[in-house]
Parts: C-alpha cells; structure tokens; sequence
C-alpha cells in the first residue's frame, strides 16, 4: 500500500438502505478495513489525566451513498486496480443471522450473483477519488 498521506478511505452504501442497514453496513465494513489494513488505526493516547484511549483512525472516513447499481460498479472496477484494497458487503451478508449461514450460503453464491448494498475502498488517493470523489455524504 502507499503512504497514509498518499492514501484515501472512503466507504460507499446503497442508498437503497433504510437508515439502521446503512449504518450496518457502514460498520461492518469499517471494522473490516480496520482489521485488514495495516497502519490504518492509531495507537492508544493518553489524556491528560492519564486515562489510555483506543486508538482511532487517522484518516477521514467518509460514508458516502449510491445507488446500489453503481455499489456493484465501484466493486468491480475496485477489484480490477492493483493497489486498491476493497471489501464489498453483500444483501446476502447483511440478511444473514450467523456467521455460519453466510459461509454455506456464499460457498452456494456465484459472484454474479452477490448485489453489493456496501463497499469499502483505502487506496492511492486519485484511485479512490476518481472511483467516488462524486458521491454525496450519507445523511
């Protein structure tokens, strides 16, 4: 990956979502990207009682909104760039009550047939930008 100053995140939902799956997918896509991508948390901090906090990222994260059309757009023309990191979140996912059922009901799943209702993107900052820099803020 390049440098977190070259580097963008962006996360982009259906805005098809209710406002509760929206969010959903938001979070479940940030944890994702947090778990993945290395350097993109922090460290904890100290407040000035000496409290210890998490630490958080360190680079905006906007949550943007889309048709879901244009979601399975971005996966697909995120899967095709080198250096991108993505991580779609699928209807299919997001209907899921275990991890379990998700697992047998992918192995059942051809990729064309996963709609993407979420995507989460950290890359090179003209890739990401030039994959979402027109999308409007999740309100």
């Amino acid at each position: 990956m390049t440098g977190q100053t070259e580097s963008k995140c962006a996360i982009v939902v259906s805005g098809e979502l209710p406002t509760g799956l929206a969010v959903n997918a938001a979070s479940v896509l940030s944890l994702t990207m947090g778990h993945r991508i290395e350097g993109l948390v922090g460290v904890d901090v100290k407040d000035a009682d000496g409290l210890t906090h998490p630490g958080i990222i360190h680079t905006p994260l906007p949550i943007l909104v889309a048709p879901r059309e244009r979601v399975d757009v971005i996966v697909q023309a995120a899967a095709a760039q080198e250096r991108m990191f993505f991580a779609s979140f699928s209807s299919l996912a997001q209907a899921c009550r275990t991890y379990e059922e998700y697992i047998d009901k992918m192995a059942a799943t051809p990729t064309a047939g996963l709609a993407s209702v979420g995507v989460g993107l950290y890359g090179p900052r003209k890739q990401v930008n030039k994959l979402v820099g027109s999308l409007p803020l999740l309100r």
